[in-house]
């Protein structure tokens, strides 16, 4: 049975929570990546940012949806939420688009619950952490090679 370790990309790459949005896409698109992990000055795992991230900032801003109740407008839309995604659209550097504390696996998960994982989530990328060090990096694509025949992996 395939285990995380068998498909992971080893030499990841990283950017900071200070990264600029634009050097952080071209990193994304240049390597085909989905998302890249976004570590402190130690190396720790703090977020991720996911070309989704990015994306939303081309997002119209939402208005929040609201109605009258007595004559007073309540909203539909949670302040915090609207914040969020205000945020999110205005960002200039990874801090601001990121996903803290992604969800991630560790070297001897199965292929099977790194699948589910991904479709249940709804992700794309997932961090490989060896005892809180971040040692591999899982996408789509890593997934995707394990379905070709062996020899045809090119």
């Amino acid at each position: 049975m395939l285990k995380a370790r068998d498909i992971m990309t080893k030499d990841v790459v990283t950017v900071t929570a200070d990264t600029e949005i634009t050097q952080a896409a071209k990193l994304l698109l240049e390597n085909h990546f989905n998302g890249l992990p976004v570590v402190d000055d130690r190396g720790k795992l703090i977020g991720i940012i996911c070309q989704d991230d990015l994306i939303v900032q081309q997002k119209r801003l939402p208005l929040p949806s609201l109605f009258t109740f007595f004559d007073g407008l309540i909203s539909l839309t949670s302040y915090r939420s609207l914040e969020k995604e205000m945020e999110k659209i205005v960002a200039t550097n990874v801090a601001q688009a990121m996903i803290p504390d992604p969800i991630t696996v560790d070297p001897d998960t199965s292929l099977e619950d790194i699948a589910t994982l991904m479709v249940n989530n709804n992700i794309h990328t997932l961090p490989v952490l060896d005892g809180g060090r971040l040692v591999g990096i899982i996408g789509k694509e890593d997934i995707l090679r394990t379905i070709m025949p062996s020899g045809s992996q090119g």
